[in-house]
């Protein structure tokens, strides 16, 4: 069977490119080894925050503020399109100071982020208690990301499904794509199943992209950096924006599941929990949230960050073939796929073959 574009990665970033393409009339087949959504897309804490990511000027930074600002439509249209209820909450973020060295360190960082169109101002001490009430003993400061959002990826996974089927997409689950042959003008999709054939292809496998091989391209290596994440089921609205200290964080649920991370490990595809690690987050989390130090977390789990060689993502056409790249996304998966999606369904729309090579971060 032959398909306009074939997809190999049904996560956030394939599934939201598979609608894409299928709004604008093409017949898509998603493949995916596992469960559609089921990696790094459903692990994911949800945070839309480039408060919490992004630094100083880099390849990628515009790209990130641009599919923030795609957020609310996206999501839109996908509830407008499925009848799907997605937790979608623009209530900026808090980022903690404990210390007075912290403190200088973090109003530089706020400084630094304005030019780049991130920007935060200063709580008192009064301010901080009245948006985060539950928060620990008072802290020696902190900033307010007003843009900062965050979602549920489960949300957003579950109305793909839908937007997908409802659009014609072939989501075909349990079918691992080994190999991606592109010639001139169609590619081959090579599975243990057997060959598909269509005019271009997406790889969109995350973490696994580089298990799939490309004869005559040497497109970034892709590889896993494991991450760990507990969760409290709580009342609801008992938290409010996310939560920051540092390389900790707090996110809530419009229900009330509030979630806490992270952990960053070189550890390939392993995907034992680690007690140590969960418990180290949870002490974390409780020294900003001191109402989590005697609860027993309800959830433990972890996910496989995409990471890529280079650090930005990996996003347009491989060279002048009907191939393109969509991995490499890290930590910001979830939050870069409007963009993402919108990059590659037009450039595909458009088949710019210009010979341009596979974008990193820029739209």
């Amino acid at each position: 069977m032959s398909f306009d574009v074939i997809i190999a990665g049904a996560g956030i970033i394939g599934s939201s490119i598979a609608w894409r393409l299928a709004q604008s009339g093409l017949h898509v087949a998603l493949l995916d080894a596992g469960r559609m959504g089921a990696e790094a897309s459903s692990a994911g804490a949800g945070m839309l925050a480039p408060g919490g990511e992004i630094d100083a000027q880099s390849p990628w930074h515009e790209f990130a503020l641009e599919s923030l600002r795609l957020y609310p439509a996206f999501v839109a249209g996908l509830v407008s399109e499925t009848g799907c209820p997605i937790d979608f909450q623009a209530l900026g973020a808090v980022e903690l100071a404990l210390s007075e060295d912290e403190w200088q360190v973090l109003q530089i960082r706020g400084c630094e982020q304005a030019p780049l169109g991130i920007p935060s101002f200063p709580l008192s001490a009064a301010e901080l208690k009245k948006r985060v009430p539950a928060v620990g003993s008072p802290a020696a400061g902190a900033l307010f990301y007003p843009h900062d959002a965050q979602v549920d990826p489960r949300d957003l996974m579950h109305a793909l499904r839908a937007a997908c089927r409802k659009r014609g997409v072939a989501i075909r689950e349990g079918i691992r794509v080994t190999e991606i042959r592109p010639a001139h003008s169609s590619v081959e999709v090579v599975t243990a199943q057997g060959v598909l054939h269509a005019a271009a292809a997406v790889l969109a496998a995350g973490a696994w992209s580089s298990q799939i091989s490309v004869p005559g391209l040497d497109p970034p290596r892709a590889y896993p950096v494991r991450g760990h994440l507990i969760g409290f089921r709580r009342g609801a609205n008992s938290l409010g924006p996310i939560l920051r200290h540092q390389h900790t964080y707090l996110v809530e649920r419009a229900g009330g599941f509030l979630i806490a991370g992270t952990s960053s490990e070189h550890a390939a595809f392993d995907r034992g929990l680690d007690p140590a690690i969960t418990a180290d987050i949870h002490a974390r989390a409780a020294r900003i949230l001191p109402c989590l130090a005697g609860l027993t977390p309800d959830e433990r789990w972890l996910g496989f960050r995409p990471a890529v060689v280079g650090d930005s993502p990996v996003v347009g056409r491989a060279s002048d073939q009907p191939l393109w790249l969509a991995y490499g996304h890290y930590r910001n998966g979830i939050l870069l796929a409007p963009v993402t999606a919108q990059t590659v369904a037009r450039q595909i729309n458009a088949n710019s073959g210009t010979g341009s090579s596979a974008l990193r971060g820029t739209p």
